[in-house]
């Protein structure tokens, strides 16, 4: 091995195995863009669009054996190539982190893609169900109560938003958060008498891939106040990998936040003036 930084080293040839670890984790990078290109802007149905991204961590974890076996092989001959088997460990580290992530959510989470903060009258779909038509789509009707027990024990903080706002003001904080986060409004129906309830339907993306996730809000009146519930779903997979519920958490947070930011301070109660002391005022004699 010390021949490795002698001059003669230098002349020794480059490992193929270790030239094909690179070249192979140099395409995988390419192929993970394209991949995310297709699937962010529809160019090809889902499921090809997947098997593009699937073969692309392929290639990654093929990069890895040809290393590995690069590696093995300069050990016994002392060719050179250990600079490009190093590059290809980390581009490769860096392409398979996230979906090692995602592997262990998927492990850890339930396989549910639906999360809503009444599960016993959910927000319906109306506008956004024919986009769940297609092949492959889930259905625009609830999971059911199997999905509502799964998320019940899994996230146990999403719940309806109750807002002592009446429901105008709390409809106008509700979309202006959405607008805020640049959801696609497919539709909004402020509330109105009659029965004053409003809806905003939206359509949300996952930060990387960008899926379509569908959202649907209810804001309906309580006396003077109002409650606000929210829907998330995964249009595409039966597991949402936790994305739906720390969608519908968030947005939870940032409603209270907002009414809570909006409300006037209490007055001063103005302070009673300081009694003045009674003066001792001598008798004559």
């Amino acid at each position: 091995m010390a021949r490795r930084f002698s001059a003669p080293y230098q002349t020794e040839p480059v490992s193929s195995l270790a030239t094909w670890s690179r070249n192979l984790a140099i395409f995988s990078v390419v192929a993970v863009v394209v991949s995310i290109i297709i699937v962010r802007f529809g160019f090809l149905e889902m499921k090809p669009a997947l098997a593009t991204f699937f073969g692309a961590l392929g290639c990654a974890v093929l990069s890895i054996l040809l290393g590995l076996a690069a590696f093995a092989a300069i050990w016994q001959n002392g060719s050179r190539g250990m600079g490009r088997i190093l590059l290809a460990f980390l581009i490769n580290a860096l392409i398979l982190a996230y979906p090692a992530y995602l592997g262990l959510q998927y492990r850890k989470l339930p396989p549910i893609h639906d999360i809503t903060t009444d599960p016993i009258d959910p927000p319906r779909f109306e506008a956004l169900a024919r986009l769940r038509s297609g092949e492959g789509a889930n259905s625009a009707v609830y999971a059911g109560l199997y999905s509502a027990e799964q998320q019940r024990i899994a996230y146990p903080d999403v719940e309806t938003v109750e807002l002592e706002v009446p429901p105008q003001r709390a409809y106008e904080v509700t979309l202006a958060l959405v607008n805020k986060r640049k959801w696609l409004v497919i539709d909004e129906r402020p509330p109105q008498p009659p029965r004053r309830i409003g809806r905003i339907e939206a359509v949300a993306r996952t930060p990387i891939m960008g899926f379509r996730e569908d959202v649907s809000i209810r804001i309906t009146p309580d006396g003077d106040e109002s409650r606000v519930d929210i829907r998330s779903s995964s249009r595409y997979f039966e597991s949402d990998l936790g994305s739906n519920a720390a969608r519908v958490s968030k947005l939870i947070e940032d409603i209270n936040a907002a009414v809570d930011n909006a409300k006037p301070a209490a007055p001063k109660k103005p302070q009673a003036p300081a009694k003045a002391q009674a003066k001792n005022v001598k008798k004559g004699s």
